[in-house]
């Protein structure tokens, strides 16, 4: 274990990877301010630019852009209450009111350092299960992948925050749209309705920018306003950060459950920050929870940056995305020719284990720079979004056309920008439809070679019987969730019916 995290450091520490790595972290930083872009907006962006790189910077630069958004996201959502992601919501609840009571810099320096402590222990996580699971999984033949694929696009599916069926629609949608293109078993081409830009298949810089950064560019040009209406902060560093140390348990615990919640793909941040704090405010009695407690922004934050460690795991292991963002730099893993899952850890294991030094280099460096430009950035937040919409717009266009330089990447971005408008609009989950898309080829090539190799007794397989129980409950669990959840609903829309009708009568 010593050896390889010691050739993986080396490899870390290079001058150009540190460069990077370096610009990564900056991009992060900037994406974090935005509210509503995160991670998986900013890794879309820089998809096209990392074609081509040698695989150890570009992991670099998209992992240091990846573990940051979660640390500087607290910005909008401190200043002004609204979420810089979906990670940052539950951080709204308290960081707000606290700066509202003029602790605004305190809650800053809490939430950074409670951040920085959980991206350590989901760094450590990480590199516990490289070796740990190493063995096992490098046993895993094509059988055993491919029932792991549809595992995880099952759960991306039913845990799209009780849209079961929505979600498993669009994860569907998103297999059909990995399918266009050559086939990856077979000389053929399906889809292509004889236009010789959809031969190499839908550019994925570009499915993921049209989903997700045009519609929130969108959004952000009708609401107006800027992302933040104060230009001062008042508070104490120094009482943020000891206030991390007084509650240090509640910071591991909070990690710990951040990253468990980040092994279960498709759950993500997003799911593990709520659950901590929800546990965090159930078990304190003195509490102040949603009126201004430092707590309520300590264990969501330390939580959503342990995630991003605990997402690598199925990520890297499996090749399986732990989330939105981590769909994203799969994609952009193919890109740099790396092949996540077993053959990796035989293959690239310093690359694999440098992801550990990596994460933990992003959060140290991401952690020292939001704290010295607290200051600054609250003056950048005051920009009107009239003027800084459409220079993001700019970039986005630009980084879709750098997919394939052809004039189909502009009108394939107008299409599916469209298309996740009105997904968000409709609350239909869009990660789903990405993670569909980046499995798709994987998932087609696991099954032609296991149906090729064993024909059909591989079905028969006990670990592949196994993972179908597993992936049957899973499903029938999330089916009888969401049913529960629209009985629910309809119950509370007859109970307020009379209370209206009611009180119109009066």
């Amino acid at each position: 274990m010593i050896e390889p995290a010691l050739e993986a450091l080396s490899l870390t520490l290079r001058p150009d990877t540190l460069i990077f790595l370096v610009l990564g972290v900056l991009l992060g930083i900037v994406v974090g301010i935005l509210p509503g872009l995160g991670g998986v907006v900013g890794l879309s962006v820089l998809l096209p630019f990392v074609y081509g790189m040698e695989p150890a910077q570009g992991m670099a630069m998209m992992l240091g852009l990846a573990a940051v958004t979660n640390t500087s996201d607290v910005f909008p959502s401190a200043l002004m209450g609204v979420p810089g992601a979906s990670s940052a919501q539950a951080t709204i609840l308290d960081g707000y009111p606290l700066t509202r009571q003029g602790k605004g810099l305190t809650v800053l320096a809490a939430s950074f350092s409670a951040s920085l402590a959980g991206g350590l222990i989901g760094a450590f996580v990480l590199y516990f299960c490289i070796f740990a699971a190493r063995p096992i999984i490098l046993t895993f033949g094509s059988p055993e992948l491919f029932m792991l694929i549809l595992l995880g696009l099952s759960m991306v599916g039913v845990l799209s925050r009780g849209a079961t069926r929505a979600g498993l629609l669009a994860a569907f949608i998103g297999l059909i749209l990995g399918a266009v293109g050559a086939a990856p078993t077979a000389p053929e081409y399906r889809f292509t309705f004889d236009q010789l830009y959809l031969f190499d298949g839908i550019p994925l810089a570009v499915l993921a920018l049209g989903l997700f950064a045009v519609p929130e560019i969108v959004d952000l040009l009708v609401e107006g306003g800027s992302i933040a209406e104060r230009g001062e902060l008042r508070g104490s560093r120094k009482e943020g950060i000891l206030a991390v140390w007084t509650h240090r348990w509640l910071v591991v615990r909070s990690a710990i459950v951040g990253t468990f919640i980040g092994f279960l793909p498709g759950l993500g941040s997003s799911v593990g920050h709520w659950m901590a704090y929800g546990l965090a405010s159930q078990t304190r009695k003195d509490n102040k929870f949603g009126k201004g407690d430092i707590r309520g922004v300590i264990a969501p934050d330390s939580a959503s940056n342990a995630g991003d460690g605990g997402a690598l795991v199925p990520t890297l292991l499996f090749g399986i995305p732990g989330s939105g963002s981590f769909a994203v730099l799969l994609g952009g893993m193919t890109l740099l020719g790396l092949q996540p899952g077993p053959s990796m850890l035989n293959d690239d294991l310093p690359l694999v284990v440098s992801t550990v030094w990596t994460l933990t280099l992003a959060n140290v460096l991401a952690t020292l720079v939001c704290l010295g430009a607290s200051m600054y950035v609250v003056k950048l937040t005051q920009v009107p979004a009239q003027k800084l919409a459409p220079f993001v717009l700019v970039i986005i266009v630009v980084a879709a056309y750098q997919s394939s330089r052809h004039w189909g990447d502009i009108l394939t971005l107008l299409v599916l920008g469209t298309i996740g408008w009105i997904m968000k609009q409709l609350n239909w989950p869009r990660a789903p439809l990405l993670v569909g898309f980046v499995l798709s080829v994987p998932a087609e090539r696991y099954l032609w070679t296991s149906t090729a190799t064993f024909g059909a007794s591989w079905l028969t397989d006990p670990l592949v019987i196994v993972i179908g129980v597993v992936i049957a409950i899973v499903l029938l669990s999330g089916t009888m969730l969401q049913r529960k959840m629209e009985e629910t609903t309809q119950v509370a829309s007859r109970v307020e019916e009379p209370r209206s009708s009611g009180g119109a009568s009066t």
